[in-house]
């Protein structure tokens, strides 16, 4: 008796074991790769490069997440089913294009839709065309227009560096002579590189930060449990800004009435304009959000889950996160049902010493293994294994390798209960010059 078969590509990857290739090496990974890992659908994880704590969830692949040649060939050999970019400089790099070219299902923005992050002036152009809110806002190339337009400022403003600065290129200047100071570190010593070639520089909001997901494949849009971040370096959001120092979830702030007209004033106009200029978005979109008095105003679009918000969010996600990324690549995104754990989520972040300024690394990290997993979950960002040069055989150990290094995850009955599990597994954690916030959670 012949069987027909739908020749569904979803459906055929759905029969088989998959193998999923993820690309990135931070905290954001470590909790999505931990999220893939407890699919049934999943036999064979990857990551490129991946780190420390990765490395005991999926096999890293010493590819440097910027080298999409290497991945493509990576993916091709291994006959990879699905890959995932976490960072933002691959995507910006055309990583989605180029997978797409060759025929291999990946889940992401491609490089038009990319801009969004990727350049400031671009969002900001995109934001004024569809009536999108904002905080107004000029654009320069020039120095010394931009140093004039500052001369007939009202202070504080914000400069901006137009391109991808790893969540730094943003300063707020109190008055013209920081202002100028600012340019000049910018567009001339060029503290950002090339991301600094152009500026904007836009008035300062008042209100409320807040961080905002949805999923979509292009024409339905999803909201993603919301979240709280915290970018300053220091307790009481004093201190340089950073990639983040910690988050929580649900945000009490955005309540369903919120999640509503953010969806309705921002998220579906953006998406829907850029199908109008044939860009079809698809994969996160994160919108960074100041809750002012006359509602909510785009800060900054990102084209990936943030970093450290991933490491609250997954955690909350009862659905196989396999199932919501297929549904992405095969623009069938309505088929699925996004359910989530009630109990609220809290992640503190454990940064080298002088983060988000100049830090060394290689030093060892100890007390990992005494954090009981009912306690918290341990997202490795900056870690890397080293070996004892006076004992070969040794097992290796592992050191920091970067800014941030680990991610701290607890859920509890209460975002207070989540806090205190939280900050009880740090104490059992150390490493020379480790610094992290206090303050993650206490709410307002």
């Amino acid at each position: 008796m012949k069987t027909n078969f739908t020749k569904d590509y979803g459906y055929y990857l759905l029969l088989l074991a998959m193998k999923i290739l993820v690309i990135g090496g931070g905290g954001r990974e470590h909790a999505i790769i931990w999220k893939l890992a407890q699919s049934p659908k999943v036999t064979k994880l990857y990551a490129a490069p991946g780190n420390a704590g990765i490395s005991r969830l999926a096999q890293c692949i010493p590819i440097k997440a910027e080298d999409i040649g290497q991945l493509m060939d990576f993916a091709k050999k291994e006959r990879i089913d699905l890959t995932f970019c976490g960072p933002e400089q691959p995507l910006a790099l055309g990583l989605v294009d180029e997978f797409n070219r060759a025929g291999l299902t990946v889940v992401g923005p491609d490089r038009a839709g990319t801009q969004l992050e990727s350049s400031k002036a671009y969002a900001k152009r995109v934001m004024s065309r569809f009536g999108i809110p904002t905080a107004s806002y000029e654009v320069f190339e020039d120095p010394q227009a931009a140093k004039a337009y500052l001369r007939r400022s009202e202070y504080p403003v914000v400069i901006k560096a137009d391109g991808l600065a790893a969540g730094k290129g943003v300063l707020i200047v109190q008055n013209l002579e920081e202002g100028i100071r600012a340019v000049d570190q910018i567009m001339v010593v060029k503290i950002f590189g090339s991301a600094g070639d152009k500026i904007v520089v836009e008035e300062y909001l008042t209100g409320r930060e807040a961080s905002f997901f949805c999923l979509t494949d292009g024409t339905t849009l999803y909201p993603l449990a919301s979240a709280q971040d915290y970018k300053r370096s220091l307790d009481g959001d004093n201190g340089l800004n950073t990639g983040g120092m910690g988050s929580y979830s649900p945000n009490r702030f955005l309540t369903p009435e919120m999640e509503d007209r953010i969806l309705t004033q921002i998220a579906t106009p953006v998406i829907r304009g850029l199908q109008a200029d044939r860009v079809f978005y698809k994969g996160v979109l994160y919108i960074g959000l100041m809750l002012t008095d006359q509602g909510p105003k785009v800060l900054e679009f990102n084209a990936r889950l943030g970093d450290p918000e991933a490491q609250v969010i997954l955690p909350r996600l009862k659905t196989d996160l396999v199932d919501v990324l297929l549904a992405i690549a095969e623009n069938r995104l309505h088929t699925v049902q996004l359910q989530w754990e009630e109990e609220p989520a809290l992640c503190v972040v454990l940064a080298s010493g002088g983060y988000p300024q100049s830090y060394e690394v290689g030093k060892p990290i100890s007390g990992l293994e005494e954090v009981d997993p009912e306690e918290g979950w341990i997202f490795h960002a900056g870690t890397v294994y080293a070996e004892d040069p006076g004992n070969p055989s040794a097992h290796p150990y592992i050191v920091t390798g970067g800014g941030r290094v680990l991610g701290v995850t607890a859920r509890g009955k209460t975002l207070e209960a989540a806090r205190a599990k939280a900050y009880k597994a740090i104490a059992k954690i150390y490493f020379e010059g480790m610094h992290y916030r206090k303050d993650i959670g206490v709410l307002d």
